[in-house]
């Protein structure tokens, strides 16, 4: 299956956008404990998207930690860890740069629909005289795709210090060298439908045309934009000024139990593409992705 990412354009460009398609691409961590900061979080960050239960002892409920990319293996993984566990309402904890553009749209919509809030952060362990006290450490990434699915959760919270970063999706296999590179009239046919139904999603998700705007304006051979606080605002992005909203439990208010069996094995490779495949677009940070930063 040959990926695609697509790209965004500004206004007299906008015929780059028909040539070009844009690709989406993200990443994951470990399914069964949290992840620290440092080298060891960037390199998940590069995984494909692995999904866990954060428990907190004794009543402040917990979290799903994802991070990772999210490949074509993506939605099934999360359906698996879902199994045997009540999630309605429960918080996501994102650390990603991105991923495929219509398994994350697929993934997305299954979270809205669960009701899951969604925020950005690393899973930190830490013991208390009270018992096991995780935090959240807010200086994490959400690239690409990722932004999309942080749109999807019902409430969203996106703290100080995290980098919400978005660009163009393009063809994934020609990212590298996207100017250099040649491209079909199939091609130009898929980025215009992944637009599409990118677009779309948006504003399902109660998104803004700013963040599609913002995202559709940065080409694969140029950094990231990194969202302000007010671009944050404006695209819909945040919807509320407090984790405690997302995660009482932090602020010292029990929070409800959900209910989970052992977890489930996840994916730890990008599985092969079947050969009848549909191409799809996805987002992939080259120029601009996050490069390790000391103590983060």
């Amino acid at each position: 299956m040959e990926r695609v990412v697509l790209s965004c354009l500004t206004g007299s460009a906008l015929w780059r956008v028909a040539v070009l398609g844009l690709v989406l691409l993200g990443f994951a961590a470990d399914s069964s404990i949290p992840v620290t900061a440092g080298a060891a979080s960037l390199e998940a960050r590069r995984q494909p998207m692995k999904f866990g239960w954060v428990a907190c002892d004794p009543d402040c409920g917990g979290w799903i930690s994802a991070v990772g990319i999210v490949t074509t293996d993506t939605p099934k993984d999360f359906e698996d860890f879902a199994r045997d566990r009540n999630l309605s309402g429960a918080t996501v904890v994102l650390d990603s740069s991105g991923g495929s553009v219509n398994d994350a749209i697929t993934l997305g919509r299954r979270w809205r629909k669960l009701g899951l809030a969604t925020t950005v952060g690393i899973s930190m362990p830490a013991a208390s005289p009270l018992g096991n006290r995780p935090r959240i450490d807010g200086k994490a990434y959400c690239e690409s795709m990722c932004v999309f699915l942080l749109l999807s959760g019902q409430a969203r919270y996106v703290p100080e210090g995290a980098r919400v970063r978005v660009h163009q999706i393009w063809m994934g296999d020609r990212a590298e060298d996207a100017r250099g590179a040649s491209y079909t009239a199939q091609d130009m046919s898929i980025v215009e439908r992944d637009i599409g139904r990118l677009a779309k999603f948006t504003f399902e998700m109660g998104g803004t045309g700013d963040l599609l705007s913002l995202a559709l304006s940065v080409p694969p051979w140029e950094d990231l934009h990194e969202l302000s606080r007010a671009e944050l605002q404006d695209t819909n992005l945040i919807t509320t000024q407090a984790i405690a909203d997302l995660l009482p439990g932090l602020a010292g208010v029990p929070a409800k139990t959900v209910a989970s069996a052992e977890p489930k094995p996840v994916q730890d490779r990008f599985a092969p593409q079947p050969a009848a495949a549909t191409k799809t677009a996805e987002a992939l940070p080259t120029g601009g992705t996050a490069a390790a930063q000391p103590g983060h």
